[in-house]
């Protein structure tokens, strides 16, 4: 094997494997990462990491990201197929398994995750593409005994100005054997033929025949089934337990102590349910048993007295003299991502290695975890990566991989461990509870003066161990410190709290509340300076070009100004997340109790350029909903250090009669694309309070919406 440098060359990027039962084996290394030669006597077609073109004209891609609903499986053999000049239609995907010759480029590490998955792979996978089809155009024009610039490929197929051609299948053995180009050239994107089509997805047909696997629909011989007695309350731990009654239930085989808590281990989810709720356990209620949310609150509140790690500074709003002020403390629930799979893994444990097949988004991790914890080497941790009943971050955390390894190692067989909703709605893994005090000051012409801006909230990255035990988590300001609107002024700062709640990574992670808290200001500053709150924001874009661009598509696509029925207005905000940039305007109305209802949302979104804009619409819608059923409905709350949601019932979601008419609208761009699964969540929130506050007058600063807000 040969070391990768850090910064490759494009040659050094690009690998190509040898000839493999006679098909064309092309593979690409990651930055700082090891590669190997597929083995020239392996089984037929065995892939390398990355692409196998058969002996058939099969075209596979084999893909390093987990696919969550965001459409990878298609979206990144999209990016292999058009430099490839390959058949669509022949075009098939697999999983891949762990190893680090799958990392995500942007993190080093698999895994899925900060809407990267299209543009870290765009350049390798283009690149890979295209190294594979000069060597098919060269082992045709060897073949024919003709100048390759005579050749071209298309569709599969390699073609000569005489009309001779010959199929990727026919070549793939001798083209194997070509020398590697040194700078394949992509293709010119006025030339894209798959690239920026709505093509259909790869996935789709094995999730209405039934066939998609998803980590829930693993099945083996001997499986068993476990379910946890997890803390009743944060910071709980196990003092001691009775397994008499939940053993006297038919089919449970096993009670064993995990670090989760106690595991009843069943020939099936319901034995092993009614087991695990028959368990007598005794429970030490910890330090902070009596925590509740609003002892959270007014401690963050606190905390937003004294000084805090300084995310950005520009001028001194210490000295600033604006001619008018205003001051506003805006705040933000934890919340649960509320997957719609459970969170489930499974795990076999025995003498030869670690066998893992997860709905995870953290194949690498999970191995590393993994193998601290057993003792196991990597080498002999496997994971397979199943499809994921939505991940929204949450499937980043190892907890469910962790306890199926234990139970499996405890009772000797493999294992199933499946949380309940409400095990997983009561599981410590929020987006963190968030409290922000934002001061600001406009000039004559009310313009911004200033922005001094405080945020307190726990750090995501210190819980994920990603980050630092001290310093600025920049998660905590993210979507507030890019305040791209013209302010001489500008301040930010963020003050850690740490109540013991455990939070994690939600979708669109602190952009989330830190957009409602940016749009929610800035609407409130148009306001007091008597301005129309679109042209406003416009007015102070001028060196944010993509920032207004997508202002003025949203505006313009919903009929910004445009007279609406009796008893509905509209609000509009605007986010950086990610890369990309979306704008969205809501039209909302209050039902006769007081209960706000969202007719129509339109989305401007610019996130680069397009794979697949049906995907890209698809996400955004799916993000608008999201985000939307936070706004209306999210909040997890504590009394007595108890979690006090549990399921659906009481945690709410935006239901499909509830749905507003959702457009999306692309801006045609030449740059490369930016993520796209989680920016169309940050805006949703602002847009329907500044929509609320159009209609009512009532300035709302406190997330969710609530019905009691807007009561006549």
């Amino acid at each position: 094997m040969n070391a990768i440098p850090s910064n490759p060359s494009r040659r050094e990027f690009l690998q190509t494997a040898a000839v493999a039962g006679g098909g064309l084996l092309v593979g690409f290394a990651m930055p700082g990462r090891w590669t190997e030669a597929a083995d020239a006597g392996s089984a037929p077609f065995q892939p390398n990491a990355f692409i196998r073109i058969g002996t058939d004209d099969s075209i596979t891609l084999i893909v390093s990201m987990a696919e969550m609903g965001q459409g990878v499986l298609t979206s990144l053999p999209q990016l292999l197929a058009e430099d490839l000049e390959a058949d669509w239609r022949r075009v098939r995907v697999e999983q891949a398994p762990v190893d680090a010759a799958y990392n995500n480029p942007i993190f080093g590490m698999q895994g899925t995750g900060g809407s990267t998955s299209v543009r870290a792979f765009w350049d390798p996978l283009r690149h890979a593409g295209a190294t594979a089809r000069e060597m098919l155009i060269t082992a045709a024009a060897t073949s024919w005994g003709v100048d390759r610039s005579s050749c071209h490929a298309r569709d599969g197929v390699v073609h000569h100005a005489s009309g001779k051609k010959l199929t990727y299948g026919a070549l793939a053995a001798s083209a194997s054997k070509v020398a590697v180009p040194t700078d394949a050239p992509l293709k010119d994107p006025k030339d894209f033929r798959i690239l920026g089509k709505a093509l259909p997805r790869l996935d789709s047909p094995g999730k209405i025949n039934g066939s998609a696997r998803f980590g829930l629909d693993v099945r083996m011989p001997g499986l068993l089934t476990a379910v946890i007695a997890r803390p009743p309350a944060v910071g709980a731990k196990v003092t001691g337990f009775d397994a008499k009654r939940a053993k006297a239930v038919a089919g449970v085989k096993h009670v064993v102590q995990v670090d989760g808590g106690i595991a009843v281990v069943a020939d099936g989810f319901w034995a092993a349910k009614t087991g695990r709720d028959a368990l007598d356990v005794q429970w030490d209620p910890g330090t902070i048993s009596g925590l509740s949310s609003k002892d959270i609150r007014a401690a963050m509140l606190e905390r937003l007295k004294t000084p805090g790690l300084v995310a950005r500074t520009e001028g001194d709003v210490a000295t600033a003299s604006p001619a008018a002020t205003l001051e506003a403390v805006y705040e933000a629930p934890y919340l649960a991502h509320a997957c719609m799979e459970p969170m489930n893994a499974t795990a076999s444990v025995t003498d030869a290695g670690v066998e893992i097949w997860a709905p995870t988004q953290a194949a690498g991790v999970n191995r590393a975890v993994i193998a601290k914890i057993t003792g196991v080497a990597p080498e002999r941790v496997s994971v397979t990566t199943t499809l994921l009943g939505g991940g929204f971050g949450r499937r980043f955390a190892q907890d469910f991989v962790i306890a199926a390894v234990q139970v499996s190692k405890a009772v000797g067989a493999p294992v199933k461990v499946v949380y309940t909703r409400e095990d997983d709605m009561r599981g410590l893994f929020y987006r963190p509870a968030s409290v922000a005090r934002l001061r600001g000051g406009l000039d004559g012409a009310g313009k911004p003066a200033l922005l001094d801006a405080r945020v307190a909230c726990p750090s995501v990255m210190q819980a994920s161990g990603m980050g630092p035990p001290t310093g600025l988590d920049e998660t905590a300001v993210e979507g507030l410190r890019e305040w791209p609107y013209a302010t001489p002024h500008v301040h930010v700062e963020w003050s850690q709290h740490e109540p013991g709640v455990g939070v994690w990574f939600w979708r669109s992670v602190g952009n989330s509340q830190n957009a409602f808290f940016a749009e929610s200001f800035i609407d409130e500053l148009a306001h007091a300076a008597k301005q129309d709150p679109f042209a406003y924001r416009r007015a102070l874009l001028d060196k944010h070009p993509r920032h207004r661009a997508v202002l003025e598509l949203a505006a313009s696509k919903a009929g910004w100004g445009s007279p609406l029925a009796k008893g509905r207005a509209r609000g509009i905000a605007v986010c950086e997340s990610f890369g990309s940039f979306v704008a969205e305007v809501v039209e909302a109305s209050l039902r006769p109790d007081g209960t706000p209802q969202v007719h129509r949302v339109v989305c401007a979104v610019d996130c680069g350029m397009t794979v697949n804009p049906g995907i890209v619409r698809r996400q955004v819608q799916s993000a608008v909903i999201y985000g939307l059923s936070a706004a209306l409905h999210g909040e997890i709350t504590l009394e007595g250090g108890r979690i006090q949601q549990k399921n659906f019932d009481d945690y709410p979601v935006v239901r499909i009669d509830a749905a507003p008419a959702i457009e999306v609208h692309l801006i045609a761009s030449t740059e490369k694309p930016t993520g796209i699964g989680e920016p169309g969540t940050p805006p949703i929130a602002p847009a329907l309070g500044n929509a609320l506050f159009a209609l009512t007058g009532k300035r709302v600063r406190r997330l969710p919406f609530k019905t009691q807000d807007f009561a006549v």
